[in-house]
């Protein structure tokens, strides 16, 4: 699996090296015995069992084969691949096109009934024109997809904000200052993004805040991220995309929109800082 920072995928690769231990003292065996009927070296049992190594499917299975526990190994198996998609590469998850990309996270954002967004870098996607999305999309497959299917990938992305009039849904989204002016596309399409944002704004069920550029400010921006209700955590990286469903790190990430949103302006002096934004396009 490849290795992130996160302290997440650290602790969910820990439980399972803790299971597949717990199994071998539970059934008897030392490391050495236990290499011995997996036909392995005795170092790679000790690798596992302090995850430093990720086990694959097929060590699990000779693990569970050796301590008698085979009822296990579709479990742990499970585990597995729960370990293993909480980190995933942008040529993993894209390698097939942007469309399947955003089709993906659809049952996420359906089944979500109080959406948090913090953006350093772009307006966030719920809240995107068209031709903004475009303008983005066209640049993720410029710069890392070999295959074009961003029209159908905008589309995708188009119909997924149909979440914002459905339901008894909730809405807090949070955009650093120069998103507003980060020179995407033509005066046209950041001009229509930007009025599209103080229309939406308006909304009774979504709040705006925008993070004013300024001095003395008491915490620096941070990456892009989502918090679902307060069950998962998406985190956009620019090697790869990071799921997050440890309590610890989601309210670590609660408490940092916290802290960015008593920053931010709302209303009347958000579309002010947008207005000022829209003006520099005329």
């Amino acid at each position: 699996m490849p290795a992130s920072g996160s302290s997440s995928v650290q602790a969910a690769r820990r439980v399972l090296a803790d299971r597949l231990r717990e199994m071998r003292q539970d059934a008897g065996l030392d490391g050495r015995a236990l290499a011995a009927a997996c036909g392995w070296h005795p170092s790679k049992v000790s690798r596992i069992s302090t995850a430093r190594t990720a086990p694959s499917a097929d060590d699990i299975r000779a693990w569970c084969r050796a301590c008698g526990r085979e009822d296990q190994t579709d479990d742990l198996v499970a585990s597995l691949r729960a370990v293993e998609g909480m980190w995933v590469e942008w040529r993993r998850m894209e390698h097939a096109g942007l469309r399947r990309a955003q089709e993906a996270v659809l049952p996420l954002f359906e089944r979500t009934r109080w959406f948090r967004a913090y953006s350093s870098w772009f307006v966030p996607g719920l809240l995107q024109t068209y031709g903004y999305t475009e303008d983005v999309l066209r640049a993720v497959q410029r710069r890392r997809v070999t295959v074009d299917d961003v029209a159908d990938a905008v589309a995708v992305r188009m119909d997924r904000q149909r979440v914002l009039y459905e339901g008894q849904r909730r809405f807090a989204f949070l955009v650093e200052e120069s998103v507003l002016r980060n020179g995407l596309g033509s005066a046209d399409t950041q001009t229509e993004q930007l009025e599209h944002l103080i229309t939406v704004s308006a909304l009774p069920n979504v709040s705006v805040g925008v993070v004013p550029t300024r001095l003395g400010r008491t915490r620096m921006p941070v990456e892009g991220f989502w918090i679902f209700d307060t069950s998962q955590v998406n985190v956009e990286l620019v090697s790869g995309h990071l799921t997050i469903t440890q309590p610890s790190e989601i309210a670590m990430y609660a408490d940092t929109f916290t802290t960015m949103a008593d920053m931010a302006v709302y209303g009347a002096k958000a579309r002010a800082l947008i207005t000022k934004a829209l003006d520099l396009l005329l």
